[in-house]
Parts: structure tokens; C-alpha cells; sequence
């Protein structure tokens, strides 16, 4: 090989000694630190943010909920005993004839009001008037034949049996005129009371039986309410108690009764006893038949705290109201919240509720607009009318 020619090769000398790898101790050291700062990273901002969530909520508070708010008071209630019934007529019939026959004429109008002892129909009578006409003339042959033995008997040119004769053949003749105008009486069907006609059951020229309903008779003048309560309230029940009713017919009207009849016996079946209140209808408005919701008047009982029927928010854990509470907040300035507080409720009357345990006097409770509540909620008493609170929910 030639010397010369080798000193011309480019390149690196051939003794020089190649680099040495970094330690894996000082990779790990500064992965360790990039982790360190991102986790530090992630924890600020999750903690930065925190604060920025709180604060914003903290500083965004929903403004209260409008309310319409009641007094609760301290009032006498009346006491009240709610139950359902129907109206019966005192006298009420379905006027029939007492014996067969066939109807000749009708002496009446349907829907009209009749006195009693108004005719109102007239079966074929004709065999009975012939044999009261026949009953006639033997009373009167009975009666001379009668008279003739009575003046020869006083005379004594007659015996006594003929004068008994002539006697109980006037009175046989007697009897069968009075069998016969009973016969023709019943033959003429006549109203048993006064009252107001219903309508007409029976044509001219049909064949009556005996109990064939012709026409309804009903005096309107008085009726009866039938109504039900439970044994446990049967002990406060007097007769005499006013009794109040409505019915749907006249809705808003309240008519006044007393109680004439109380059921001696409860019915074991139902537990219930029946009673009875006679109502004077001079206006015959009241119908027999109609539905009727009767209240009666109980001996007062002392006062009780009442709330408006619709403070009160029944469900199965509870009744329960918002009581509408201040606090003074940390500026000075004072705040209302609704908290829910459970009572025992009592009777219903006219809208109102009788609270029996859980309030007094003088508290505020939410009236209106508790659905949309939930207790701490901050609330403000709305400016604008309450709507009527009906005395009754409405039947359908």
C-alpha cells in the first residue's frame, strides 16, 4: 500500500473513543418533574374553576317566588255535620181504583193540582145504579108495608111479628142501597189527599184490575230529607237540630229543615243510621227523588285556629302548610322564606281548615303557589287579588 496515498483518507481518527448514553436516572428525573407540573397543573384548574362555579352561583340567586300569603286565626267554627240523602214526598201515591172496570170518562188534566176528594175517573157503573135503583124502590114498598103493620099494631087488629117483618125487610132493603152506593163510590176514583197531578196512565175505554196505577199524586207542600250518618256521630244527633240542604238544581240556595225522626236501630251491615228531616217547601221547588247534601247544626265548640282550605298540602306522608319566615341577612337587610311544617288538621267548613296541632295565631302560611316550594325557599308575598276560595269544591 502506498504511505502517501493513505494520508490522503478523510474521516475520523481511528483511535478516537465514541460518546457516552445519558444516564436513565436523569430521564426519570425529568419526566418525573413535566408529570409533577402537569398534575399540579389539572389540580389548580379543577380547584380555580371550583371557586369560579361557587362564586358565580353564590353571586346568582334566583329571585323569590311570588306568593299569596293567609293569616292563620283564631276563630269559632261552626260545628258541622256534613251527610248525603234524597228528598221523599210525606204524601205521595199512585192513585188506583179499588175494583175492576172499564174507564168511561177522565175527569182530570195531567200536571194539574187537585183537592181532595176531586173525582178524577169514572168506571162503568151501570149495573150497580140499576140495583140501587131496585134497592130504592123495595126500601120504599118496605117502608109503607112498615108503616101499615105499625098502625094495626096499635090498634091491636094486627100481630107484632108482622110489624118485625115489615121491619127487617125495610132494613135488608136499607143494607143493599148502601152496598150499592159503596159499589158505585169505588167505581168513581177520587184524589185521597190535595196535591199535584202526574201524568195521565189510563185511556177512555180500557179494562182497569184492581191496583192499576192511574195518574201520581204528590203534595209538594212538605217533603222529607233521608240521610245516613255514621254510628260515631249518631250520640250528637237530637231531634229538633236544624238541618241545612243543598241540591244541584238550585246551586248557590240553601234551604233549612229540622230533624223529626232518628232510627232507633243501626244497621249492622253498614254501621250507619238512618234520620229523617221534614223541610217545608212553600215554593215547590224541591222535588222528591232529588240528591241532596245535608249539614246539621251541632252545639258550638271553642275556638280552633283555621287556615285556608288551600294552604293546606295533603299527601301520604303528611299534612303539612309553608310557614312564611324573616331572617335578617348578613347586609341587614330582612328576607322571607316558606319552611314546611306538618299539623294536624281538623274539620273542613266554608273554605276554611281546622288546624288542630302545628300552628297559632298569627303565623303567616303560603296560600297560593306552594306547589312550585320547597321549604328554606325564599318567597316575597305577591301584590295582586287572591283568587275566590269556593266554600265547596264542585260535584260532577
Amino acid at each position: 500500500m502506498n504511505i502517501v496515498a493513505e494520508h490522503k483518507i478523510s474521516g475520523e481518527p481511528i483511535d478516537k473513543a465514541p460518546k457516552r448514553p445519558v444516564k436513565p436516572v436523569r430521564w426519570f428525573i425529568i419526566v418525573g418533574t413535566l408529570l409533577a407540573v402537569l398534575v399540579g397543573g389539572l389540580v389548580w384548574f379543577n380547584y380555580f374553576r371550583g371557586q369560579m362555579i361557587k362564586q358565580f352561583f353564590a353571586n346568582n340567586k334566583p329571585p323569590p317566588t311570588a306568593v299569596s300569603a293567609a293569616e292563620a286565626k283564631s276563630e269559632v267554627v261552626p260545628n258541622l255535620l256534613t251527610a248525603v240523602g234524597s228528598l221523599v214526598a210525606v204524601h205521595q201515591v199512585d192513585v188506583s181504583a179499588d175494583v175492576n172496570g172499564r174507564v168511561t170518562e177522565i175527569k182530570f188534566e195531567p200536571g194539574t193540582r187537585v183537592e181532595a176528594g176531586t173525582p178524577l175517573v169514572q168506571l162503568f157503573d151501570a149495573p150497580e145504579q140499576g140495583d140501587l135503583a131496585n134497592y130504592k124502590a123495595q126500601a120504599t114498598v118496605a117502608q109503607l108495608s112498615l108503616d101499615r103493620a105499625k098502625q094495626l099494631a096499635a090498634r091491636q087488629f094486627g100481630p107484632q111479628a108482622t110489624v118485625d117483618t115489615a121491619q127487617a125487610a125495610y132494613d135488608q132493603a136499607q143494607a143493599g142501597i148502601a152496598k150499592t152506593e159503596a159499589l158505585i163510590s169505588q167505581k168513581l176514583v177520587r184524589a185521597p189527599f190535595s196535591g199535584d197531578l202526574g201524568m195521565r196512565k189510563v185511556e177512555v175505554g180500557q179494562y182497569l184490575t184492581a191496583g192499576t196505577a192511574i195518574v201520581s199524586l204528590t203534595d209538594l207542600s212538605e217533603l222529607w230529607a233521608n240521610f245516613t250518618v255514621t254510628e260515631k256521630d249518631s250520640g250528637s244527633l237530637k231531634v229538633g237540630q236544624v238541618v241545612r240542604l243543598k241540591v244541584d238544581a238550585y246551586p248557590g240556595r240553601t234551604f233549612e229543615g229540622k230533624i223529626t225522626t232518628i232510627e232507633p236501630q243501626i244497621s249492622t251491615d253498614t254501621r250507619n243510621i238512618r234520620v229523617q228531616a221534614t223541610i217545608a217547601n212553600p215554593e215547590k221547588i224541591l222535588k222528591p227523588g232529588m240528591f241532596v247534601t245535608t249539614t246539621v247544626v251541632l252545639p258550638e265548640k271553642p275556638a280552633v285556629i283555621t287556615v285556608p282550605e288551600t294552604a293546606v298540602d295533603y299527601t301520604l306522608y303528611g299534612d303539612s302548610v309553608f310557614v312564611i319566615t324573616e331572617k335578617k341577612e348578613e347586609d341587614g337587610k330582612t328576607s322571607l322564606s316558606a319552611v314546611r311544617t306538618f299539623v294536624q288538621t281538623g274539620n273542613r267548613v266554608e273554605g276554611r281548615v281546622e288546624i288542630v296541632k302545628g300552628l297559632k295565631a298569627g303565623d303567616k302560611v303560603v296560600a297560593l303557589g306552594q306547589l312550585k316550594l320547597q321549604s328554606g325557599a325564599p318567597v316575597s308575598i305577591s301584590t295582586d287579588p287572591a283568587p275566590a276560595i269556593p266554600a265547596q269544591p264542585p260535584r260532577y
